[in-house]
């Protein structure tokens, strides 16, 4: 998984933005077999490396749920939504 930083939120021009696009891609094949809790522990593991860093801001969190939520039916889009609001009080 690319680090939080990479899901950079950009003006959509006509459709789902390039860079967007092409992580959507990267992470369908990434995950590709995998469960809802594998790509959870990814989510989980990403964030917690990035706070301990001290590189992911609340902003990140923002950033990645608008570039991957649209790409998630509603009960995953509320799952991440919880997801993304526990991490921001890590």
């Amino acid at each position: 998984m690319k680090d939080f930083k990479s899901y950079s939120k950009q003006k959509e021009q006509e459709g789902i933005p390039q860079d967007v696009a092409e992580a959507a891609k990267q992470l369908s094949d990434v995950f590709a077999g995998k469960g809802e809790a594998d790509v959870l522990r990814a989510i989980y593991r990403e964030a917690e490396k990035g706070r301990k860093a001290g590189t992911l801001q609340d902003s990140d969190l923002d950033n990645f749920f608008a570039a991957v939520a649209p790409m998630l039916d509603a009960p995953k889009r509320k799952k991440l939504e919880q997801v993304i609001a526990k991490l921001k009080k890590m």
